[in-house]
């Protein structure tokens, strides 16, 4: 080899050399600057006096940095995941939303069932204030097994003292020959107070549409109700002046027509025998002092001499 070529062959070497050693050293100082320690100092500002110093370097920046945003991710990943916080977030549903939707549901079936059901025990209640036919409703009646005759309460002196007097003015009124009361089937045996202590002028007779039985008795005599129950209405029609309405149980309800004076509200609670009304003569269909007095079971008128002894 001649020497021209072997100095540049030498040349070539020791360029190739220098390079080598450039980029180890580059490479060399990229990491070691992760490792340069720096101090962070806060002093005040007034007077430059130290408050606070730290000794951090890049690579322990990194690792703070890298490992906190782990953490609130971690944080968040629980709290989305495993918190009733998760419901404020947009887009996110309640997985028990669907069954509560499904139980309000069949709440306002339930709910839509009972309108039905009341809105045509008002229409009855109309026809038969008004005297027109009863149609047959297409609503089932509502059936329970719910027994709302269990309530035992202890019985005071007072009470038993009430009770015999009660007992001791009506015993003469109830029903003594169970012969004349046959309840209607699937109710229960009921015993009727007299509304009014007087005579019967006229009786039940659904052929000439008299679905009740008129009753004669001093004008002034108090009307009394022939069972516990509810006023479910109280108002006046020119043709038979003041009604009441008292719904009982076992789907009975009385009806008094005629009267000169009301006593009771609707939505009054009442008991057996209690004072509802004065007797009179309202209404353009009535000719003197009496009571008219109809009972129905079920939207049907039943002849009230076959539950009551006047």
């Amino acid at each position: 080899m001649r020497l021209p070529e072997k100095i540049r062959y030498l040349q070539k070497i020791r360029v190739k050399s220098i390079m080598a050693k450039s980029n180890s050293t580059a490479k060399k100082k990229w990491y070691h600057k992760l490792r340069i320690k720096y101090r962070l100092i806060i002093r005040n500002e007034d007077t430059y006096e130290e408050k606070i110093s730290f000794l951090l370097s890049r690579l322990n920046v990194f690792i703070v940095i890298t490992t906190t945003s782990l953490i609130l991710i971690i944080l968040t990943i629980f709290i989305i995941a495993f918190t009733p916080l998760r419901e404020y977030i947009p887009g996110y549903m309640d997985p028990s939303i669907p069954s509560r939707v499904y139980a309000l549901d069949l709440m306002v079936d339930s709910l839509e069932k009972s309108m039905k059901q009341k809105d045509d025990y008002i229409m009855r209640i109309r026809s038969i204030i008004r005297g027109e036919e009863i149609e047959n409703s297409s609503i089932e009646p509502r059936s329970s097994d719910i027994i709302y005759d269990t309530i035992t309460l202890r019985r005071s002196k007072e009470d038993s003292i009430l009770r015999a007097e009660y007992e001791a003015m009506s015993q003469y009124n109830l029903i003594q020959n169970q012969s004349i009361y046959d309840p209607p089937k699937g109710t229960k045996e009921l015993l009727f107070f007299p509304p009014l202590s007087g005579i019967v002028v006229n009786s039940f007779n659904v052929s000439n549409e008299h679905y009740g039985v008129d009753i004669v008795a001093e004008e002034g005599s108090p009307v009394k109700a022939v069972m516990d129950g509810t006023v479910v209405f109280t108002e006046w029609t020119l043709e038979t002046g003041y009604i009441i309405g008292i719904q009982h149980s076992g789907s009975f309800l009385s009806v008094y027509k005629h009267n000169n004076v009301l006593l009771k509200k609707q939505g009054a609670l009442v008991k057996a025998g209690d004072p509802i009304a004065v007797i009179g003569g309202s209404g353009e269909l009535s000719t003197g002092p009496h009571l008219h007095f109809e009972l129905w079971h079920r939207g049907t008128p039943v002849n009230p001499e076959e539950y009551i002894t006047f």
